[in-house]
């Protein structure tokens, strides 16, 4: 399979800069596998597709305040500092992404806030763009955490040009999320509301929580045709002894199993045991899934509609069918369905 597969032209007033109102009101469309139609629905009619005993596998990490701004000593210029992960806790190192890129050396240091109290020293070049910095804070470790906190904002997706708004705070988290580890929102997740999560609930549906800590490797561009030669960032992974428990009593009495999310689908097809049932796992995955790919635990998938040419269309098309999602795709463009992270979703069965 060749990344020239999934390329199209999406119009710019397709992308979704705002979220819809309510959060279970954004639109759905759904794919049968087995029939081959398609229906347009809105995402609380979701309801209709399970029954009691059917798991839904939700991913429950929590986005962190990610994006810093700060000020180069001397020159005063502004940098912005994406925080992508902690490597050593003790001495405060992160792997962090710096723009603009060229004007950071090694040996420079930031000053955050307006009283300068947080400091960062460059000590390392990673890419082009990556950087370590070791963060200089006179207090104590949960101190240190509050201050980024404070001091960080929302990292609403790049594509989204307009300023972050308070409210982008709440409403770009999952109303799931519990463990704080991501850079980007697991977006499937984002138009489950309280409301429609009780109703699920009610009827029965089983709620199986693995963690998946987004990084952005995931929404890294793929730049070799051939996609076997493409290299997925490592993210962080747990699966607990429960999620096992509720998804694989599931499977053995043949119930729908529903990954919502490609961050979901990513965390148990990592996991997977010879029997086709799902093992407990702490650790790191770096799984790239794009057609044709064997799906070993999920018999269904909720997800947005993504990028062209992104690891994460490969993967609905995986599951789907590359010919099905590219006609729903197609589909979705007519009927001006809004992509990307606060978009609308697609429930494939």
């Amino acid at each position: 399979m060749k990344l020239s597969n999934f390329g199209f032209n999406l119009p710019d007033e397709l992308l979704a800069e705002y979220p819809a109102e309510n959060r279970d009101e954004s639109r759905l469309m759904v794919l049968n596998r087995k029939t081959q139609t398609i229906e347009h629905k809105l995402f609380k009619d979701i309801m209709d597709y399970f029954d009691e005993g059917d798991v839904m596998i939700i991913n429950n990490t929590k986005v962190f305040p990610a994006r810093l701004y700060g000020n180069k000593e001397k020159t005063g210029a502004r940098i912005e500092v994406f925080l992508l992960r902690e490597l050593n806790e003790e001495q405060r190192l992160w792997d962090v992404l710096v723009d603009p890129a060229r004007k950071i050396r090694i040996g420079n240091k930031l000053y955050f806030g307006d009283d300068d109290t947080l400091v960062a020293e460059v000590i390392d070049n990673t890419t082009s763009r990556g950087r370590t910095l070791r963060f200089l804070y006179d207090g104590s470790y949960r101190e240190f955490r509050h201050k980024l906190t404070e001091l960080g904002e929302t990292p609403l997706p790049k594509y989204i040009k307009r300023e972050v708004q308070p409210e982008d705070e709440e409403r770009y988290q999952t109303i799931f999320a519990k463990k704080e580890g991501a850079v980007a929102a697991p977006t499937a997740g984002l138009h489950f509301s309280k409301h429609l999560l009780k109703r699920l609930e009610i009827k029965g549906v089983n709620f199986a929580e693995v963690t998946l800590h987004v990084g952005l490797g995931t929404f890294n561009p793929v730049e070799v045709e051939d996609l076997s030669k493409h290299k997925m960032d490592s993210e962080e992974l747990i699966i607990d002894s429960k999620a096992v428990e509720i998804v694989n009593k599931g499977i053995k009495n043949k119930k729908r199993i529903c990954a919502v999310g490609t961050t979901a689908m990513r965390a148990i097809e990592s996991s997977v045991s010879s029997n086709g049932m799902l093992n407990e796992m702490e650790g790191w995955t770096n799984k790239f899934i794009f057609p044709p790919y064997d799906f070993s635990i999920a018999n269904c998938m909720i997800t947005n509609f993504h990028t062209p040419k992104s690891t994460l269309l490969m993967m609905a098309s995986a599951f789907g069918g590359v010919d099905f999602v590219k006609k729903a795709y197609q589909e979705a463009i007519k009927e001006k369905y809004k992509f990307y992270s606060y978009g609308d979703a697609m429930l494939i069965i």
